[in-house]
């Protein structure tokens, strides 16, 4: 299988996007960001580095436990993704 591109010449119209303004864009068909759709994202920085790890037993609220769990398999990413940036803000 060659990695060589199917194209050489790009389809895009580069000027006419240079040209557009903000107020050029139509964002009619994308959803508007809500702070509840804001509170659901997901920060994902690649894969993580297991070498860093560190497991530990830390007491947390049930309620608080509970509620992580029921996000999904990787509530314990979610959980050190939000420790993570709590820090960086914090530095």
């Amino acid at each position: 299988m060659s990695n060589e591109p199917i194209s050489s010449k790009s389809q895009t119209d580069w000027q006419r996007l240079d040209a557009m303004t903000d107020e050029d864009i139509d964002f009619s068909d994308c959803p508007e960001i809500t702070p509840e759709l804001f509170a659901k994202a997901v920060v994902n920085k690649g894969l993580p580095d297991s070498k860093n790890k560190a497991q530990v037993t830390l007491p947390i609220d049930r309620d608080v436990l509970e509620w992580f769990q029921s996000q999904g398999r990787s509530y314990q990413t979610q959980i050190n993704a939000l420790l993570r940036a709590y820090m960086e803000t914090h530095q």
